[in-house]
């Protein structure tokens, strides 16, 4: 058999990569704690209906990219493209719209069918917040603040700039719509075929498309601003005096309308220049019609997805490996103090390891190669008198500590 490899547009996460991974994971969870946020989990496949009705059949998510498939009982299975549509599924199928807000974050693989490029790939892994049941600007500021912050926890805030725009309300985008599909009827035989497929059903994806014939005409397709009711330009005038009071700084872009159909009033993007084309590290938008979409009634949401990969990226440095304590039995009447001292340890919180064979100079070597702050040794006579001897191996200096002392005393100097 030939070597196997990873599916394209997978890859295996190993090492530092792990560790930068697990960095973004853990620092995004302990930012959004102090918001008032709450972890859930969904399931990684949902009936192909969550994702389908949700995002929009015109979206490039489902007509080019979910992975669906039918299973054995002939039920349509998609892999998740994205997590707010499972989370707000969830809320209504947990009997949850009763109990408003909910504050919810997320973190965990992500499946669309694209081409895999830097940072992007056909498995990838996004962290999100979704507000749910909360209606005022106030709520779209401070869920942007949040993804700020966690950047900034991140040290990579200065790396990236936010990117804020209005799709107005449902009135708004109603006149808008019309006058996109007018401006965009007279230029029809100029736009690439999704696009003209998209011109009567939505015309707001073809401010989306990638197709360079299109974008030369997006460039002089009206804007939004010219058509928000005054209710809808209140929001955005307050939403903006929100983020100035929470010392959010963030740039206007009336191009930002984002690739999934359940968006309106807000939508905003995380962008950097470090990543090439690649530029959108964490995104979202409000979307007050998805959970009536999950069968239950009308909610106010506003949410963002965070690309690990990307994020994991922009870190000037992986988080440091763990270093452990090797313990280092030297003869076979040692090996089961050593035992006993290697689970004192683990159960004061040490990282601790053994080597399984070899001499003491073999046991020595291993415990360099791992990096271990100290060696622990024992032998006979340590054994009989009760005692180790704890090497420090970065300094070299050694110490005999009675073996019921040696855990609490690593323990300590590991901070623990």
């Amino acid at each position: 058999m030939s070597s196997l490899q990873p599916v394209r547009g997978t890859h295996d996460l190993i090492g530092e990569g792990q560790r930068r991974h697990a960095h973004v994971v853990d620092t995004a969870r302990r930012i959004a704690g102090l918001y008032g946020f709450d972890e859930w989990s969904t399931p990684i496949f949902e009936d192909t209906r969550v994702f389908a009705r949700s995002l929009g059949d015109t979206s490039d998510v489902v007509s080019k990219e979910m992975y669906s498939f039918e299973d054995r009982g002939g039920e349509s299975l998609t892999l998740r493209p994205e997590g707010t549509a499972g989370v707000c599924r969830a809320l209504v199928t947990n009997g949850l719209t009763q109990s408003l807000p909910q504050k919810v974050f997320y973190a965990g693989p992500m499946f669309r069918y694209e081409r895999p490029q830097k940072g992007r790939y056909r498995q990838f892994h996004q962290i999100g917040a979704e507000l749910i049941g909360a209606a005022e600007p106030l709520a779209d500021a401070e869920v942007i603040a949040m993804g700020r912050d966690i950047l900034k926890a991140l040290g990579i805030a200065d790396d990236t700039v936010v990117e804020l725009n209005t799709l107005g309300d449902t009135e708004s985008r109603a006149a808008w719509r019309a006058a996109l599909i007018a401006y965009f009827t007279e230029y029809k035989d100029q736009l690439s075929d999704d696009s003209r497929a998209r011109l009567e059903r939505n015309p707001l994806r073809i401010l989306d498309s990638k197709a360079p014939q299109d974008r030369a005409l997006v460039a002089d397709a009206p804007l939004i601003g010219a058509f928000l009711t005054d209710e809808a330009r209140t929001f955005w005038d307050d939403l903006r005096s929100a983020l100035d009071l929470l010392g959010v700084p963030f740039r206007e872009n009336p191009g930002i309308v984002r690739g999934l159909d359940y968006y309106g009033h807000t939508t905003f993007e995380f962008v950097t220049e470090k990543l090439g084309t690649q530029g959108t590290v964490l995104a979202g938008g409000r979307y007050d019609g998805l959970v009536a979409e999950m069968g239950g009634p009308r909610t106010p949401a506003i949410g963002w997805a965070g690309g690990i990969e990307r994020l994991a990226l922009l870190l000037d440095s992986a988080p440091a490996a763990p270093r452990p304590v090797a313990v280092v039995p030297m003869g076979e009447g040692a090996s089961g103090a050593a035992v006993t001292l290697l689970q004192a340890l683990r159960a004061h919180g040490v990282r601790a390891e053994i080597a399984y064979r070899g001499n003491a100079k073999r046991r020595m070597e291993r415990a360099n190669r791992i990096g271990a702050t100290h060696a622990v040794l024992i032998g006979d006579d340590e054994v009989a008198r009760g005692v180790a001897q704890v090497k420090a191996l970065d300094e070299g200096s050694q110490n005999e500590l009675a073996l019921d002392a040696v855990a609490p005393y690593l323990a300590g100097a590991a901070g623990r």
